[in-house]
């Protein structure tokens, strides 16, 4: 009697050459084999129709999104292939959308995403204030900071949040003078002091895990001070041994400061709702006066090294993914699916708290 033979669908991955060679392509293989994947690697400047039939399209594609949308030739040849490929087979899952993708790439477009959740106020969780300065002139910036309540000490962030090294060079600034060292398009706001402590949440699906970090000290407004340039790379890795995570002696108050991981959580579910992303991180500071959480940053596909047993938290993402989308496509729904649709989250897990049973290393896709 012949054996039963078991299909396997395949995942079709993109991730550029320097992510790649950190990834552990063996341990993603036999992950996916577990879960009945094959796994492609695909090469977006040749033809995608023959390289051979795909279920799953996952990728890290938001550097070329962002050349494209800055009106880079050859990213938005590659992102026209990509979405018109997509378009002819709408059965793909895609890991995550593109177009969702796209909202992380505008750090104004989020910021405001947030500023504007209702539901964030009562329970004791804000994005700092913030400015979008589009233009050099100094005393219109200063009139428009005025207007949405942003305050010195401000931190200065390309707008573009992705795409260059640049998009993580940030500035501390302290007064109005120091604006002249801002470069528009950019986005200053308001600091938050918060002792030197970042929570970094890594998102796949349902599953979460929450990172401590170095932060930026406890800063003031002041006349006197002088801009200070910094990269997030060099303050806010974990092995960071900055002098500006350096808290000042005024500052080493008795002071405890938790994450409030129900606060975390409903962050969690109103990003998937408003967002709708399934590979996402995002930093939480906590405000050392009021103990409030600010949500500073949002990112699109993070690095993953320490989220306990990664590949395979990532595969139950994916089947949960492929099933939701079989569902959407054999239903009768005929509009088009927004960033909420499929992502309603009922349990929340933090991996952190799991029995290690898998064993099975991460990647570095940052």
């Amino acid at each position: 009697m012949e054996s039963e033979r078991i299909t396997f669908r395949t995942i079709g991955i993109w991730i550029s050459d320097k992510k790649s060679q950190k990834l552990n392509w063996k341990e993603l293989n036999k992950a996916c084999s577990s879960h009945g994947y094959n796994v492609l690697k695909l090469d977006l400047e040749q033809s995608l129709e023959e390289q051979g039939q795909i279920d799953v399209f996952l990728h890290k594609l938001t550097d070329i999104i962002a050349l494209a949308d800055q009106g880079d030739t050859k990213a938005s040849q590659i992102i026209r292939r990509v979405e018109q490929y997509l378009s002819n087979h709408p059965n793909i899952t895609v890991i995550d959308p593109l177009n969702n993708v796209r909202i992380l790439l505008n750090r104004y477009c989020y910021y405001s995403i947030l500023q504007e959740e209702p539901t964030f106020q009562k329970q004791g969780i804000f994005t700092p204030t913030f400015a979008e300065f589009t233009t050099n002139n100094i005393e219109l910036n200063i009139e428009l900071m005025k207007q949405r309540g942003v305050i010195f000490p401000v931190i200065c962030k390309p707008t573009i949040a992705h795409g260059s090294k640049s998009a993580h060079e940030m500035v501390v600034i302290f007064n109005e003078k120091g604006l002249n060292v801002c470069k528009p398009p950019c986005v200053v706001q308001s600091f938050v002091n918060h002792n030197a402590v970042l929570h970094k949440v890594f998102l796949i699906g349902d599953r979460y895990h929450i990172c401590e970090r170095p932060s930026l000290k406890n800063f003031y407004a002041s006349e006197d001070l002088e801009p200070i340039f910094y990269s997030t790379g060099e303050v806010c890795k974990a092995d960071s041994q900055s002098t500006l995570s350096i808290l000042d002696p005024h500052d080493q108050a008795d002071i405890t400061m938790t994450l409030e991981e129900e606060k975390l959580k409903h962050i969690i579910r109103v990003l998937r709702k408003r967002i709708g992303l399934i590979l996402a991180g995002f930093d939480i500071v906590i405000d050392n006066r009021t103990g409030n959480h600010a949500v500073i940053d949002i990112n699109v596909y993070p690095s993953y090294d320490n989220f306990p047993n990664f590949f395979e938290h990532l595969l139950y993402s994916i089947d949960d993914a492929v099933r939701k989308n079989h569902f959407v496509s054999t239903s009768e729904y005929n509009g088009v699916c927004d960033a909420s649709e499929g992502y309603k989250i009922n349990g929340l897990i933090n991996v952190g708290l799991d029995p290690v049973e898998y064993g099975v290393t991460g990647m570095n896709i940052n």
